[in-house]
């Protein structure tokens, strides 16, 4: 099954540090390394900040577009990976392994079984 995990944290103005930057990316790369390593990564991307998001709504047919994420919350949506597991449990040990960024608090991963549907060719 392919598993979605959503990577929550927090966003700052300023961003994190050189240091903190780097300690990110390498950790990220560890995982995504043993991920492909393993043939189980399906994708994984990090967003803009959330200063580049429109979010499209439909009231009474019409599109509403407004500037901004879908929602204010403490944390933001920073990316996300696709990875295939056997079950939730192998889902949750490398959910583990994600690094997030919230000062003082650490961030979350959600996981989120994909739908499997048929695509056309």
């Amino acid at each position: 099954m392919r598993y979605m995990f959503l990577i929550y944290s927090k966003e700052t103005p300023e961003g994190p540090s050189p240091e903190e930057r780097a300690r990110l990316l390498q950790a990220h790369s560890a995982v995504l390394l043993d991920a492909t390593s393993k043939g189980v990564l399906c994708g994984a991307d990090p967003l803009q900040p959330t200063a580049t998001a429109t979010t499209v709504r439909m009231r009474d047919g019409q599109a509403i577009i407004t500037d901004g994420p879908f929602a204010e919350t403490k944390e933001q949506l920073g990316g996300y990976y696709i990875i295939e597991c056997p079950d939730l449990d192998d889902a949750i040990g490398w959910a583990k392994r994600i690094p997030t960024l919230c000062k003082g608090d650490p961030g979350c991963i959600e996981i989120r079984p994909l739908i499997n549907i048929v695509r056309p060719v």
